[in-house]
């Protein structure tokens, strides 16, 4: 080090931390020698409490509210952390935080989704499955579902259908119809957060440690399943809108809970419109429930967005009959949405990110 010498710099005279422990050593060995008890030097070893101020603790962002995040650490204690504006956080991330600040570690299982005006929001992180939650009513808006499996496949997170309200009347014929459509490509679970009917499936696909998000329209039971999952959780739960048939917002932001057997999940504000990002045109067929097996064969071009392309495997399996024809005109209207949300994007320096 510049100006370092071996008799000590002239600068740290005696209140130097050096100089400090030194006579705390030879206090002791005096006090020890005339019969005190010797000071702990531990205790007054500076150096060695600074570093352990300034050690990361780890933990996991448990919820997030703008300017600020609530950090659950692997002790157990909570804290909330303020962002710096530099700093970015969500729900799912595991971090190291050294006194107010905070790093957000690497992540997978990263949830993304556009917002009506083209904007692109990371809503949570390390997830391994995405509960799409619908029911008979409120319905969710065309596509919805199309949408989610797609966005969690692109993500690498495990899609599962989730069907809630099914003891309402003419809720069996949806949940047939539904696993007529996507029984081979998800699993597609009929439950009642009021009744408790099938809940031990959901939390079963949760092992110790394993994270999933509930997404979904809001007035599908999102808070009333969390609320049968986690009994002490008591989220605010509200009425259908009796003019417009549509759920109100319970959920202003992404909240993560523990359930009994180690499994969490996160609860997410209502989805009106659940719009796919990182996800490229040509990257959809392999992602498309309905498509599963399709592109096996392969197309005669790298590039078929397999709508009217020649020696398309897509084509070739709608005309043989192994996909119907409703999936096509599915797969080709997300098509047409994705390049819609894009081109009205409101951020032109965007660029992907893994947040």
């Amino acid at each position: 080090m510049a100006g370092h010498r071996k008799g000590g710099s002239k600068h740290e005279g005696k209140g130097s931390a050096h100089d400090t422990s030194k006579r705390v050593r030879k206090g002791g060995a005096r006090e020890a020698r005339k019969g005190k008890p010797a000071r702990d030097a531990a205790a007054t070893d500076l150096p060695a409490a600074l570093e352990e101020a300034l050690a990361p603790k780890a933990g996991r962002v448990v919820a997030h509210h703008g300017v600020a995040v609530l950090v659950r650490f692997d002790d157990g204690s909570t804290r909330q952390i303020w962002l710096a504006p530099e700093q970015r956080a969500v729900v799912g991330d595991r971090v190291d935080v050294r006194g107010e600040r905070l790093e957000a570690l690497p992540a997978h299982g990263v949830l993304r989704r556009r917002d009506p005006r083209g904007r692109e929001r990371t809503i949570a992180t390390n997830l391994d499955r995405l509960f799409i939650v619908v029911a008979l009513e409120p319905r969710e808006q065309p596509g919805y579902i199309d949408r989610g499996i797609v966005i969690a496949r692109a993500a690498g997170i495990e899609p599962t259908l989730v069907v809630n309200k099914c003891d309402l009347p003419g809720s069996a014929a949806l949940v047939e119809r539904l696993g007529e459509i996507y029984g081979r490509s998800c699993e597609v679970l009929a439950v009642s957060a009021s009744q408790g009917t099938g809940l031990d499936a959901i939390a079963g696909l949760l092992a110790p440690d394993l994270m999933g998000a509930l997404v979904g329209p809001s007035g599908v039971g999102k808070s009333s399943l969390l609320n049968a999952l986690v009994p002490d959780l008591a989220l605010t739960v509200s009425e259908l809108n009796r003019g417009s048939g549509h759920g109100r917002h319970t959920t202003t932001t992404a909240t993560l809970h523990t359930l009994a057997g180690g499994g969490i999940l996160v609860d997410t504000a209502g989805f009106k419109d659940f719009i796919a990002v990182d996800v490229e045109p040509g990257e959809v067929a392999a992602c498309f429930p309905g498509f599963e097996g399709a592109l096996e064969a392969g197309c005669r071009f790298r590039d078929c967005l397999h709508r009217s392309e020649p020696d398309c495997a897509v084509l070739a399996a709608a005309a043989a009959g192994r996909i119907a024809p409703r999936r096509l005109e599915a797969y080709s209207a997300l098509l047409d949405e994705l390049a819609a949300a894009s081109s009205r994007s409101t951020d032109p320096g965007f660029r992907k990110s893994s947040r």
